[in-house]
Formats: structure tokens, sequence, C-alpha cells
């Protein structure tokens, strides 16, 4: 409860300040909440994954520091908005690079979530990375366009490409992650509401995916093909959040995408748009094979596995509720879009 406690409260804090020192605590004080969850399965993996977040944590938030003393020393500002100096501009964007997990600064990332139980996953996956957004997009006017459109769209390059080869769910997750984030950072400069946007759908939708296989303990692919017969109907939504995690157009992930797309055609980056459209296909190569594994295949005799124990069958409301708005809010778009 502490934990969970001190999370929310580092968040808040750095969401609601408006001085650096002040953002600097909250993202301490999440790191300080993160680590414990991390360790909690006695493991070495899990220690393993807690020393390499700790460490990778501790030099962005020293860039962060220094990044603004820097700029407070030649501006006399510790304002978060007023970010004028070119060398903070760029420490900057380093450090929230690395609490991210952009590519090139991506390897920890991975590693972690696979160290994590599948709770801690999920909270590295979403509640972490607002803090770090928060402050991209509070000083977004102050970074180089073209370091942010090359960071996104290396993001979503490497977080395609590397998840296509993966047999671990956490992993693929993780990818899934850094290539969102590409998407999530290119627009950010031109249409920040959007960057909201499409966090708190990629949040929602992954969020789902990661209860669904927590209630199914499903860690890698092998487990994945035994689940059905355990539950199909659980199987099948995630089947169908996980097209949307793609961005197929019929579920409420291909939202995000469209709009950023528009949007980036509007800010004339024709180019930017058709590479990082292009590259959405390596992600949706992945999540086929996740859905195929999902709810598809289905072992032809008795499996070698050893015979997992059959889950609770009681109904689970948040999965549900989470399942539906992961796949049947595209409708509700022409709401959506005069707000942006």
């Amino acid at each position: 409860l502490i934990l969970i406690t001190s999370l929310i409260l580092g968040t808040t804090i750095t969401i609601s300040s408006n001085h650096w020192m002040l953002a600097w605590m909250g993202l301490e004080i999440n790191t300080m909440a993160i680590i414990p969850l991390i360790c909690k399965p006695h493991h070495p993996r899990a220690t393993e994954a807690a020393i390499k977040y700790f460490l990778t944590q501790s030099t962005a938030s020293a860039l962060i520091l220094f990044s603004s003393m820097t700029n407070a020393w030649s501006s006399g500002q510790w304002d978060i908005t007023q970010l004028n100096h070119p060398t903070s501009s760029l420490l900057l964007t380093m450090a929230i690079s690395i609490k991210l997990g952009l590519v090139p600064f991506h390897f920890w990332f991975p590693e972690v979530l696979q160290g994590s139980s599948l709770t801690t996953a999920l909270l590295l996956s979403t509640l972490m990375k607002l803090p770090p957004i928060t402050l991209l997009l509070l000083t977004s006017q102050s970074l180089n366009p073209t370091s942010l459109a090359l960071l996104a769209i290396l993001s979503a390059l490497i977080g395609g490409w590397m998840g296509l080869n993966q047999t671990q769910t956490r992993k693929i997750l993780a990818f899934s992650s850094i290539s969102h984030l590409g998407w999530m950072i290119i627009i950010i400069l031109y249409n920040p509401k959007l960057t909201i946007l499409t966090f708190a759908l990629y949040t929602m939708m992954t969020t789902t995916v990661f209860l669904s296989l927590n209630r199914t303990k499903i860690l890698k692919l092998s487990t994945m093909l035994i689940s059905w017969t355990k539950t199909p109907t659980l199987n099948t939504t995630l089947m169908l959040t996980l097209l949307s995690l793609a961005g197929l157009p019929p579920l409420t992930g291909f939202m995000p995408k469209w709009l950023i797309l528009q949007e980036l055609t509007k800010q004339e980056m024709i180019p930017a748009a058709t590479i990082i459209s292009l590259l959405s296909l390596l992600g949706l190569f992945f999540y086929l094979r996740l859905a195929y594994h999902s709810a598809i295949t289905l072992p032809p005799n008795s499996s070698n596995h050893m015979k997992l124990w059959l889950t609770n069958k009681t109904p689970n409301t948040p999965t549900a509720i989470l399942t539906a708005l992961s796949t049947f809010l595209l409708p509700l778009s022409p709401l959506i879009i005069p707000m942006l």
C-alpha cells in the first residue's frame, strides 16, 4: 500500500509541478517506490532487473538535474516551460529518452520487464511512462524537431524489428511499448493533445492484455498455445485486444494511428508519415503471431507441457470493461476529434 501510494504521489508531483526540482523529486519518489516491487519475487532475475532499472533511472535523473541547472545558470529560470539553452534541451531529450526507453536508450526496458512479475511489468509499461511524457509535453516547444522525429522513427523500427523473434510475452510487450512510444513522440510537437490520447488508449489496451495474461499466467508463447482450453472466451477477447494494439481498422487502436498520420500529412511531413506507417507493419506481424497463438492454434495432440491448474472461473469485471473499451471505441472518434 505504501509503495503504490508513493508511486501515485510521485507521478502527481511530477505532473503538477512547475519547478524543475519538484519534477525531479517526483521522478525520484517513483523510482524508489517501484524498485521494491520489481524485487518482490525472490529470484536472481528480479534482483538483476531492479539493479538495471535503478542504474538507468538514476543516470536519467542526474541528466535531468544537470540539464535544469545548466538552463537555470544561463537564464536564471527554474520554470519547466522556460527551457531556452540548447545544451539543456539536448540533455533533457537524452534523459527523457532513457526514462521512457526510446531507441537508442532502450536496452534496459525489455530486460527489466522480463525480470518483473506481470503486474509490475504493467506498472512499468503504463504508469511509469506518464511523468516523463508530461515533462516532454511541457518542454516540447524548446526541443529539436529533427532529433525527436529521428528518435520516434528509430523507436518504431527497432520496437517492431526486435519484437519479431521473441518468445516471451513480457519482452514482446516491451518492444510493443517502444514502438508505440515512437508514435507518441513523433506528434508531440505538432499536436500534444493527440499524444495524450494515444498514451491513454495505449495504456488501456496494454492494461487489458496484461490483466488477461496475468489471469491465465501466460509468460511465454508455448504456454499460450495450451491456454485455449482453460479460458476460451478470455483468449478470444485477448486476440481482439492484440489486434487492436496492432492498429487494425475496425478496432480502437486504429484511431490514434489514423489521427497521427492525418496530422503528419497536414504538417507536410509526408516522408515521416510514410516511413512510420510502413514500420507499423513490423509490429502488426508479431501482434498477429500473438493473436494466432492465443486463439487460432490448437495443439493437434496431447501436449508435452506440464498441465497448469484450472484458473478461477469467477467473472472479472475490470478486464471485461477494459476489453470492451479496447475494441469498440472507434465509432466514438467523431466525438473525440473536435477535442483535439
